[in-house]
Order: C-alpha cells, then structure tokens, then sequence
C-alpha cells in the first residue's frame, strides 16, 4: 500500500470519526442533524410562503427620485439635502416625476436619543429631521431615510435590528415616505432550537397560571418528546431545528390579554445563539435565546404573547434553513414595523396616512425576488452599481432575467442611476436610462443634481437625457412588466415590454464598441406570449422615443451607435 493511499485512507477515517461524533452529539442536544445538513451550500428560500399575502403599503409604481449617496455620502447635511431637493424642482425634474429626496447612510447620530430613538446627526442636522422633512414636503417632494438590517449601518452607525417597530414608528412620526433597509452587519438567525422543557404563562406579576407541557403537544415532522436527563423533569420537546417539525398546543383560557411565556430550555452545549417562532392564534412572535455560560443546564427566556378568551392554539417552530430564510423573516418584521407605524401615527395625529415605501437592500444574495413581493415594495437585484460602463451592463443583464418577478407595487431595484456620472458618454448615458426604463426600475438619480444648473452644454444633455417624458412613461407603465430578452446576436440585445394600453416598448441595445445595424420585423414580436403582442393587418404606428420621429410601417431599420441604444413604442 503507497504513503498516499495510507494518507487518503487515515483522512477519510477521520472524517467520519468527526462525522459520526458531530451527529451523536446533535442528537444527544436535542437537534436533528440532517435537517442541519440541508442548510450547506443553499440560498434559496425553504420557507412556505405560498399563503402570504403580497405586501401592500408603498407606490405601485417604481419610485423616482434622488440618492445622496453617490454625491455626499458622509458629508450629508440638511443644507445639501435642502439645497438638491431646490433643484428637483427648479430644473423641472420633479415635474417629471422625481419626488423622492432620499438620505442615505450618514444622516443619522451615533447616539440615539434618551428614549432609545433614532436621531439625526447633531451637527448636521441640527434642526432635526422632522423640520427637514417639513420644509421638503413643503416644495412638493417626499423625504426618505436609511437603516440597515444589523446591528450597524455600512457606515457603522445606529441601526434597526431589535429596534425595527420602534424606529419605524420614530420616521412614521417625522413625515417619512420611504425607508432604503440595508444589509450590512446582517446577523443571521439561527436555525438551532432548544429543547423545550415546558412554559408557563401569567399575567404580569402572577405566579404561573397555566403551564404547557411537552406530552400535551401534538407534532408534525420530526419534531418529539425526547429523554434529556440534564433538564429537572428529564424530558423536553426536541427536533425544532432546521424546520424539522412543530409542536402545538391547545390551550383554554378564562380571561384574554397579554400574558408574559416564560418558556424553560436546556442550555446549549456548544454555546451558540439559537432561535425559535412562537404563533399564538396565527400571530408570531420570536424568541432570541442568547449564547452564554452553561453553568446550569436548564433556562428561561420570556416574551409577552396575547391570548384570546376561550380556546387558544400555541404553535412552536423554527423555519429557518437557509440564509434566505432568515433574511425574508427579518426583512418581512421591518415592513409589518412600517405598516402598523404610518397606520399607527394617522390614526394618533388625525391625518392622512403616509404609506412608508420599502425598499429591501439585500444585494441580491438571498435571491430576494422570490420572497421580495411578500415583505416590500422593492429590492435589490445585484450589488451597489458603480459608475463604469462594465457594471451598468452587468447589472442590467441580471436584472434582465429577473423580469417576471416584478408587478405594481413589487419591482426589481438594479440599483439608482449614474446618468451624469463617471466617464460615460452622451450615448452611455442614454442607453443607461433607456435600460432602466426598459427594466421598470426605480429612477433614482445618483449624481450630483446642483450641477445641472451651472449652464454648461454637459449639463444640460444630462437633463435632457433624465426628463424624457416617452422613456419616463415607459418605466411608469401601470402594468410594471419589466423588457424580456427577444434575441442576443451580433452584439445587439432585443428586448421588449407590453404596456398598458396595448402598446409594446422595443428597445435594441448595443453592447459592443462598433456601430451595428438593425433589421427587424415587427411581426415577429407575436411569437413571444409574454408581449401579447397582436399583429396589425396594417402598418403599425412606429414612434423613436429619442429622436421623437414617428413613421409607419411592418419593420424597423436603423443603426445603433457602440453602446448605444435604438427604443421604440410600437403601437398598431
């Protein structure tokens, strides 16, 4: 026998030896192990969302507006953000729809006020962000804020994780209409659960008033009462993890209210966070059981449930598989936060309510378009854009692919505009914007929006570009049916778009450096079912949306500059 097989050999040997005691030891905790295994190497969602409700409380279009980040980042101020929101309006930009003036990262304060609430920047903001919001609703325009889904911002400043309902009701009461939830410092849930030894339930300061023990649950999966001689009464349910079962309980009460679940568990051996879902009546609740010391094997963690008069049924689980998993669960508690906060706040002041936009930033690694129409209004296809022409086209391909996902009210974000930015050409910025309204995308202005009123002949192509009404009502088509890829060859990349009034939006893009020609026959768009296109027993009415030429016929032939687009509304 060679070294190298005696090598191979001894390592396989150890490796399931490690296996084989990672498994016991899983067991022994209470966990099923193979459930655990089913998390490596997936980002999809596992969870089952299929009776969720979409999420319904921000625009049905995709939103327009302005970013200060490309621009300031942390050099943010309320006379720069009150400064570019005068703009909007001064140049007509608003009038063409851009209403949205969004503060990125760096608004707020590292400190949050004495009640735990988040604040602007005491320096920069100095009167606070409600006045800003004021004085910007006053022009016309909306505001929006930045949080992030961890524990920091990007920026390491204060964030929403923990504090989600409090801080949505916090930009509830400022006038706030969009929120931008980012993902840096992500805490990833854990897919490990206790064992759960039993729970009592009181009203505050009682003693137990109902207890829920572990044979008087019924169980789906794999989930079980199992033997653990650790805990005081050497038995508890197990097999929560992974989303390996559940356990429910049915339980009768005298007097409905919110009721303090202390709920009893073992201590987890290796010492690592875990998590479970606690529905009472269909409502859920979380439970966050911190790492810590097992000096003790047995712990208590309590939250405040609400339970009904009469019959109540108590469900116990833990869905989380994937990384998905946890990030729609976490993302979906910051858009229920801001439902209930702008319903909250009209309700408390007596006004209207201001539905809070959702813009879920998760870069697209949880792939959040499967799940993004169940927790916002919009989310993130890829990573931050820059301005290089190689990542407009990366970004837009990614986004290409993603078309059936979006619909009103539900749109893929390939992230805010650099038209005006970097070293793009006229030609670069155009097929840029052309893109993105082909994409239903948020427009939302990336550059530095000040300089469009210096005079100069770049700045005024820049808002040439951004106000073209045609391409504008082409991303604010009602139907928000995103282009689909008609071909890909000879450097050109046909993609179309139904729109609302039967009409169809057909745009030939050129991704190589040299001048390409076009010759394409309109009727050919009937073989794609997604267009419901309906071809014409006559010309059909042929509309260059940059040019703004209109001609009659059954095909287009055109050239397309490099990197340049050729967009038409087609109309029969």
């Amino acid at each position: 026998m060679t070294t190298a097989l005696i090598v191979l050999l001894t390592v396989l040997v150890v490796a399931f030896v490690v296996f084989v005691t990672w498994f016991l030891a899983m067991k022994a905790d209470g966990k099923c192990p193979l459930c655990m295994l089913k998390a490596i190497g997936r980002k999809k969602l596992t969870i089952d969302i299929s009776d969720v409700p979409d999420y319904e409380n921000g625009n049905r279009l995709p939103i327009m507006g302005w970013s200060s980040w490309n621009t300031l980042r942390h050099h943010i101020s309320e006379e720069s953000i009150y400064d570019s929101a005068k703009v909007l309006v001064d140049t007509g930009l608003a009038d063409a729809g851009y209403q949205y003036v969004n503060l990125d990262d760096c608004w707020q304060s590292s400190m949050r006020d004495e009640d735990g609430k988040l604040q602007g920047d005491l320096e920069t903001f100095p009167s606070g962000i409600e006045e800003l919001c004021r004085r910007i609703n006053a022009l016309g325009l909306k505001m929006g804020l930045y949080s992030s889904n961890g524990s920091h911002t990007c920026e390491d400043l204060p964030a929403s994780l923990g504090n989600e309902l409090l801080d949505a009701r916090t930009i509830a009461s400022w006038g706030v209409e969009y929120l931008k939830y980012d993902f840096c410092h992500h805490k990833k849930l854990s897919g490990s659960s206790p064992v759960i030894e039993y729970i009592d339930l009181s009203r505050k300061g009682h003693h137990a008033e109902y207890t829920l023990k572990p044979e008087h649950a019924k169980f789906t999966g794999r989930a079980k009462v199992i033997k653990m001689k650790e805990l005081p009464t050497g038995k508890g349910i197990g097999y929560l993890n992974h989303g390996a079962g559940t356990a429910t309980f049915s339980l009768s009460v005298d007097n409905g209210g919110w009721y303090v679940m202390t709920i009893h568990s073992n201590k987890n051996w290796i010492n690592f966070k875990r998590y479970m879902q606690v529905y009472v009546n269909g409502v859920m609740y979380e439970a966050h059981f911190p790492s810590g010391h097992s000096f003790s094997p047995d712990a208590r963690l309590q939250i405040e449930v609400k339970l009904k008069t009469g019959e109540n049924t108590i469900k116990l689980c833990n869905p989380v598989v994937t990384s998905a998993d946890s990030e729609y669960i976490q993302y979906k508690r910051m858009g229920d936060a801001l439902k209930q906060a702008s319903r909250e706040w009209a309700e408390y002041s007596h006004t209207e309510e201001k539905p809070i936009t959702y813009s879920i930033c998760e870069w697209g690694w949880g792939n959040p378009w499967n799940w993004g129409a169940k927790a916002g209004n919009m989310w993130r296809t890829t990573m931050d854009i820059n301005s290089g022409w190689h990542s407009i086209v990366s970004l837009y391909k990614k986004t290409l692919k993603l078309y059936k996902y979006s619909s009103p009210g539900h749109v893929n974000d390939p992230d805010m505009l650099e038209v005006g930015n970097g070293k793009l050409n006229i030609d670069e910025n155009k097929s840029h914007f052309t893109l993105w309204c082909m994409l239903a995308a948020p427009l939302v202005l990336g550059n530095d929006i000040r300089k469009l009123e210096d005079g100069s002949k770049k700045s005024a192509a820049i808002l040439n570009i951004l106000t073209n009404n045609s391409l504008i009502l082409i991303d604010q088509d009602p139907l928000v049916k995103p282009a689909k890829l008609i071909s890909r060859k000879g450097g050109i990349d046909t993609i179309a778009r139904p729109l609302y009034n039967g009409d169809t939006a057909l745009c030939f893009f050129n991704t190589s450096g040299k001048k390409k020609p076009v010759d394409f026959e309109l009727d050919s768009l009937k073989d794609e079912k997604y267009l419901e296109f309906r071809p014409s027993p006559r010309d059909y009415e042929i509309h260059d949306l940059w040019s703004d030429d209109r001609a009659q016929g059954a095909k287009i032939a055109c050239s397309v500059p490099p990197h340049g687009v050729k967009v038409f509304r087609i109309s029969r």
